[in-house]
């Protein structure tokens, strides 16, 4: 019982610091009264606690996609006609790269960067939550990719004193990956065009011992040291890098290198204000839905409905508290596998009650029923749940599989309702359990508690 009350604390420790790290940083608090009226805001603050040298802050704000907070939608077109399948998908690969990069540089959290090939033409489709002034973002990812090479001429800083020379990405032919042949590790090569090959030559010369930084989009990509001369258009980059990362900085290489323009096909602007209408209304439902299940679960199952209730209470609490922290964007799919998830939370309670029944009606009675409850249900709830599980997963498709949904709509709706379904096992099986065990005493809805007694013979 004593290990059972320190779980009991435990999670009322954890639901009270949900509850705080869900609060806003301000509390409007209006009501009136018998001619008594306040009309005020209380401000919650929200510090960053050090510990142990790690700064660590209590709040996390919601991120809402593109559908509720408003933005742009763009759509960008290239052409591919011509272009040998393997360039294509290399032109792809850089694209979703290097415009990933720009728009995390232009300050916008969470946007949606995803390519589509339509015969000859390959799309770029780009959302811009909280974006709506889209002119300067526009400019910036419709830019093609520059890359070039930079002399350190300030040894004593090594992140800046850089100055740009006569080579650039136009001067590469191409960026590919080898292998070291005595440790394996992954290596960079780079071949350069006959007009590159003298620039890259003369440049090494001056250079012998100094970084030669390779730069994209005024980002630094690489600071490698040049160790001698190279004279013959081939270069290779070593480093402590891993075979993605390497494959990372190839195709970023590659996205100077090749000549692709983008031009600006759709332009669409979502109102902030629809957003707020449709957040608004799916709060209202998921309110009303939330009441809805816990009115049926006390008038169905009594005292230990109350405590399923309380258990659904916590399921919100560090629902929303794993969508900050993760952090989920969400979106209107999102909220409805959101709002989905809520009657799947108290489903397990549902089967370990019935079993219960089942179990008194056997003649079982007190805690021994309803320890055999929990444990005879167990099968049916994770059955149940390993199927939706497995089914969000699909719905998912974390590794891109190009036969499963790639929207990202159903994304949103499949994350939100794996996370609470698995959230769903921890409070209906061990919260609600604990609950029950500390709150419950085995009173309520005909289970009582054992009279057995034990004797010294």
């Amino acid at each position: 019982m004593k290990k059972t009350k320190r779980l009991f604390w435990l999670i009322l420790l954890l639901s009270l610091i949900c509850l705080y790290l869900n609060l806003p940083e301000k509390l409007p608090l209006r009501f009136s009264f018998l001619g008594l009226s306040l009309d005020k805001e209380l401000s919650i603050p929200h510090p960053t606690i050090s510990f142990l040298g790690i700064s660590i802050p209590t709040s996390y704000p919601l991120r809402l996609g593109m559908d509720l907070a408003g933005g742009s939608h763009l759509v960008f077109e290239t052409e591919v006609a011509g272009r040998p399948g393997e360039e294509v998908s290399s032109i792809e690969e850089s694209l979703r790269e290097n415009i990933r990069r720009r728009v995390d540089l232009y300050g916008v959290s969470e946007a949606r960067v995803e390519t589509a090939r339509e015969q000859d033409k390959l799309r770029l489709i780009v959302e811009l939550p909280g974006v709506e002034e889209t002119e300067e973002a526009v400019a910036l990812i419709g830019q093609t990719a520059q890359l070039d090479f930079r002399r350190q001429v300030d040894e004593a800083s090594p992140s800046a004193g850089f100055v740009s020379t006569d080579l650039t990405g136009a001067d590469l032919k191409k960026a590919g990956i080898d292998f070291d042949p005595t440790t394996g590790e992954p290596l960079i090569t780079l071949e350069f065009s006959p007009e590159g090959r003298e620039k890259f030559a003369r440049l090494t010369e001056e250079t012998v011992g100094q970084v030669l930084a390779i730069f994209l989009d005024e980002m630094p990509l690489s600071l490698p040291v040049v160790e001698e001369p190279i004279k013959e258009g081939n270069a290779v980059i070593k480093g402590e890098f891993s075979l993605e990362e390497a494959r990372k900085l190839v195709a970023q290489m590659n996205a100077g290198a090749l000549p692709v323009s983008l031009k600006l096909v759709e332009q669409r602007t979502v109102e902030a204000s629809l957003g707020q209408e449709a957040v608004r209304q799916s709060l209202w439902a998921g309110a009303v839905g939330i009441l809805a299940v816990m009115i049926f679960m006390f008038a169905y199952y009594g005292k230990l409905g109350l405590i399923a209730d309380l258990a659904l209470l916590i399921y919100g609490l560090l629902t929303l508290t794993l969508y900050r922290l993760i952090p989920v964007t969400l979106t209107l799919p999102g909220i409805a596998g959101l709002i989905l998830s809520i009657g799947m939370a108290v489903d397990a309670n549902i089967l370990i009650f019935e079993r219960l029944r089942e179990e008194q009606r056997q003649g079982k009675e007190g805690m021994t029923a309803l320890e055999l409850a929990f444990g005879r249900a167990w099968d049916s709830i994770r059955d149940a749940n390993a199927c939706t599980i497995i089914t969000a997963f699909i719905l998912l498709n974390p590794f891109d599989w190009s036969f499963f949904p790639t929207a990202g709509m159903i994304r949103g709706f499949a994350l939100t309702l794996g996370l609470g379904v698995v959230l769903s096992l921890f409070t209906g099986v061990v919260v609600s359990r604990t609950l029950i065990r500390v709150l419950g005493r085995g009173k309520a809805h005909g289970v009582k508690q054992d009279n057995y007694r034990i004797n010294k013979a």
